[in-house]
């Protein structure tokens, strides 16, 4: 496993404990995410208040990690599937899922993320 992998790993976990202060050691100056439907967010807090308007819990379950390196800079992808709670009570597993992440000098300049967790909500209103 490299260090970028590592890192990808502990702060996918250090985000699903809600640890923001921790999660936010990972991330550099002018970090972003873009999810799907183009949503691009630079504050975790943000990230959050988002998900809190579609479940009230996620979890990723990992697959594989892929991870290539290019000078000073890797990209780390993870695979794998979705599970949590709806708003209205009901569970969800088995959404796909990838994230990609740029790593350089230990910290993620940012996060690409796709995923079919709108697809999946809105086949089952």
């Amino acid at each position: 496993m490299s260090d970028a992998e590592a890192r990808v790993r502990d702060f996918l976990a250090t985000m699903e404990r809600r640890d923001l202060v921790g999660a936010k050691a990972f991330l550099a100056p002018g970090f972003t995410m873009t999810f799907p439907g183009n949503r691009k967010f630079t504050q975790l807090e943000e990230l959050v208040a988002f998900g809190a308007s579609r479940y009230r819990s996620v979890g990723k379950k990992y697959d594989r990690f892929d991870n290539v390196t290019d000078g000073d800079t890797t990209i780390v992808y993870c695979y794998g599937t979705l599970f949590g709670e709806w708003l209205d009570g009901g569970a969800f597993e088995g959404i796909r899922f990838i994230d990609r992440f740029t790593v350089r000098e230990g910290l993620f300049v940012d996060q690409l993320v796709w995923n079919d967790l709108g697809e999946v909500a809105l086949s089952s209103d």
